[in-house]
């Protein structure tokens, strides 16, 4: 599960949060809006003060001015004191129901006095009178239900679509801003602007779709390191065939102008036709290498023996030369392979540092076997002048030459054809400065498992 879901989760249950917090709050808030359910005694500050002037009024005034207060009370519609002696009888014969009365008496021996709905009073005549206000005759009873708020279940479902619409909307505003200009930057590299970058738009996200951005970033530059490339490639093609069709042209003319140099003539044009075809002939490796299609099926070889052969072919030319071709390796190295593009390689890697090694010196070329994993390891050394290390990294792309001051022949395509058919059996390839002087070139092959078990070779 990646970063996304956690954000997804963590959103998801703040809604909920969010939600349910809502509506507990609008549920409270209705509640303490609500009618309470009618008792059969009213309550509240005015029945309090009605209470205590009834009860007031019988303590000073007595029973007959009770009464006509009663009474006046009565004929303006205004409050209904009921006022009940010990024998249950209403003092201005009014019906009082006997849940009412029990309520009374319960809620007269209950009471706190802090807001009073109910008074007993004993008058000199050992009389016991109960004062309060039924509910039925509450003035305020039977009034129309309210409209707000509304039901519990309305404002569930209410607080519920709002929460989700809120935080559906941040989400899709989260998620949706990088994927536009995610859209916006492929966009602009269909258009040809290669030099797009998605990566500072992201911020400080942390999830895939950063991790989205950040690929993008990586495709586009490589994409703009391979057009340049292929750019830089176009260019220095049309250099390198500039010269030799140059001398051809002029090798036609001089054949023309000078019947009686025919023979050298001819002699030039055979050369550079060669060396066309050699540069045609390379640049198609170097297309069919990076095209994936760069020779013939696999076949068993035997690493260590290839090597060896192409070492000791590169001691004749170099002894010719003044030079040595020196090489150290024992054993066995069996893989399935294309055994031409691997030859190739090789013999580009030791014949480049053969032109370049010094008269007299020798070149090194080792061989060992790694375990753990299992890989060979093929290492390349000359002792001539190096190249500065600013230039390593480019020393395998096409027609580079590297400012050493000294002057070979061919194209500069030999290291790259090389690295291509190694990176082609999942090996790599790299140059570095010996620290003795000269250029070290390593190359590590992985082996291959199958065939590089003793038990099926001996099979």
């Amino acid at each position: 599960m990646g970063r996304l879901f956690w954000k997804f989760f963590l959103a998801f249950w703040l809604a909920l949060l969010a939600a349910g917090g809502g509506v507990g709050a609008a549920v409270w808030l209705h509640q303490q809006t609500l009618d309470p359910p009618d008792p059969e005694v009213a309550g509240g500050p005015r029945t309090a003060f009605l209470v205590n002037a009834t009860a007031t009024m019988l303590r000073h005034g007595g029973l007959a001015a009770l009464r006509g207060l009663l009474a006046e009370w009565g004929g303006r519609g205004g409050a209904h004191v009921y006022v009940v002696d010990d024998a249950g009888r209403e003092l201005l014969g009014r019906a009082v129901s006997a849940e009412t009365l029990a309520q009374a008496n319960r809620l007269a021996r209950t009471d706190t006095g802090q807001e009073p709905r109910i008074a007993r009073l004993e008058t000199a005549a050992q009389r016991q009178y109960l004062f309060f206000i039924p509910a039925e005759a509450n003035p305020t009873r039977g009034r129309p239900p309210r409209d707000w708020p509304p039901s519990p279940l309305l404002i569930t479902a209410v607080i519920g679509i709002l929460a989700s619409l809120g935080f559906s909307a941040l989400l899709a505003w989260y998620l949706a801003k990088p994927i536009h200009h995610l859209r916006g930057a492929f966009d602009a590299v269909a258009a040809g602007k290669l030099e797009t970058r998605i990566g500072p738009r992201m911020g400080r996200r942390r999830d895939e779709i950063a991790d989205l951005g950040r690929d993008f970033d990586r495709m586009a530059g490589q994409l703009q390191i391979l057009v340049g490339s292929q750019r830089r490639l176009l260019h220095d093609v049309s250099h390198e065939l500039r010269s030799p069709l140059a001398r051809l042209q002029a090798a036609i003319g001089l054949a023309r102008q000078q019947p009686e140099k025919l023979d050298a003539s001819l002699n030039r044009i055979e050369r550079e036709s060669g060396r066309l075809d050699q540069l045609v002939g390379e640049l198609l490796t170097l297309s069919r290498l990076e095209a994936g299609t760069g020779g013939p099926p696999d076949e068993v070889i035997d690493l260590v023996e290839l090597v060896a052969g192409i070492a000791d072919d590169a001691r004749f030319e170099a002894e010719a030369n003044g030079r040595q071709v020196r090489f150290t390796g024992a054993g066995e190295f069996v893989v399935n392979a294309r055994a031409e593009l691997l030859h190739r390689a090789f013999d580009n890697v030791i014949r480049n540092a053969v032109k370049y090694t010094g008269e007299g010196t020798a070149v090194e070329v080792r061989v060992e076997r790694r375990p753990a994993p299992d890989r060979l390891l093929v290492t390349v050394a000359d002792c001539g002048p190096g190249i500065p290390d600013s230039d390593l990294p480019a020393v395998f792309e096409p027609f580079f030459r590297s400012e050493t001051g000294v002057k070979t022949a061919g194209f500069g395509l030999g290291l790259a054809i090389a690295r291509r058919a190694i990176e082609a059996h999942g090996g790599t390839i790299r140059a570095l400065n010996h620290p003795g002087g000269g250029l070290q070139v390593e190359i590590i092959l992985p082996a291959d498992e199958l065939l590089t078990d003793p038990e099926f070779r001996a099979g």
